[in-house]
């Protein structure tokens, strides 16, 4: 599908991917905590309270080493602040010591996405919406409480989410198109909505399936109750012809973030036919986005893909 792209993105992803293991132990931008990926962030480059938090959570759990939650928050913090590869092991450890905690492969896969390892996500996250057939789903606590101090993704719709966008990530979009319709059955909120509906759109729209792309969309009006999402509720607008690109510019203050990029850079190519305008769009997204964010890793793979052919 995305045939023409810009000389400078290609050159500019090359360099990123090979520099991208010196980086993503380092991650001095903002890294992402909630469902939505790209919506609420935290910046955590020199953020001593993330730090703070981060040794509390890793002596908790070196004191309670039988704790699965406080083996779960060590990995999670140490995640925030960029060290993957701690988390990871912190996860793998866990796997290894409470096998029947879907938990731990969640968020296992969750870091395999973050640092573009999607084969081993996708079977982390598979296992686990194995593990979860038939159990009551729960709600998951947030690294980052929002404005209303109110979780809104559980478990079985993150394991779901995330084994969606892996599939994605990883250039699959029929198995992403079929986990994504599953993720619609965890809904526990209109969070959970707007962010399963803005991939899924793409992903229906680039497999050619306008008419289920476009009746996806009908759910979605503006007086939505939206805590964190804001960004994939305002793009799913955009789709939906409600929102302008000058609309979105004047709600956004401080610019566009990744998801939007991310999203008009697609929207212009399947829908507005102008591939210059979207490769604008996905070259600024990859010079100034945050490399840990699900839209800079979407539109670094989609680039890289153009190698091997389509999608």
């Amino acid at each position: 599908m995305r045939n023409i792209i810009s000389i400078f993105t290609l050159c500019f992803v090359a360099f990123a991917c090979k520099n991208g293991d010196a980086n993503k132990e380092n991650s001095s931008a903002a890294e992402t905590v909630v469902d939505a990926a790209t919506s609420v962030t935290e910046n955590t480059g020199n953020n001593k309270e993330a730090q703070k938090k981060y040794e509390e959570a890793k002596k908790e759990y070196e004191e309670n080493p039988e704790d699965a939650d406080a083996l779960i928050w060590y990995g999670r913090r140490a995640a925030y602040l960029g060290n993957y590869s701690e988390a990871i092991e912190a996860f793998t450890k866990g796997i290894n010591q409470f096998p029947k905690d879907a938990r731990m492969l969640r968020h296992r896969g969750h870091r395999y996405i973050t640092t573009k390892k999607y084969s081993e996500a996708i079977r982390d996250l598979t296992l686990a919406s194995q593990m979860i057939k038939g159990t009551e789903d729960q709600m998951e606590p947030d690294g980052i409480p929002n404005a209303k101090d109110t979780p809104i993704s559980s478990l079985h719709g993150n394991i779901w989410y995330h084994l969606g966008l892996a599939h994605y990530l990883n250039q699959d979009l029929r198995s992403a198109a079929k986990v994504y319709e599953k993720r619609f059955e965890t809904h526990q909120n209109d969070d959970n909505i707007v962010s399963a509906t803005h991939w899924y759109y793409m992903t229906l729209k680039e497999l050619g399936r306008d008419e289920e792309a476009k009746a996806l969309l009908e759910p979605i009006t503006k007086d939505m109750n939206i805590i964190e999402n804001f960004t994939y509720h305002q793009m799913c607008l955009f789709y939906k012809g409600e929102l302008s690109v000058i609309e979105l510019q004047e709600m956004n203050e401080d610019g566009l973030n990744d998801a939007h990029l991310y999203g008009l850079g697609n929207w212009n190519l399947y829908q507005a036919k102008d591939t210059v305008r979207a490769n604008g769009y996905f070259d600024k997204l990859l010079n100034d986005g945050n490399k840990a964010s699900f839209a800079y890793l979407a539109a670094e793979s989609d680039y890289l893909f153009q190698v091997g052919g389509e999608k």
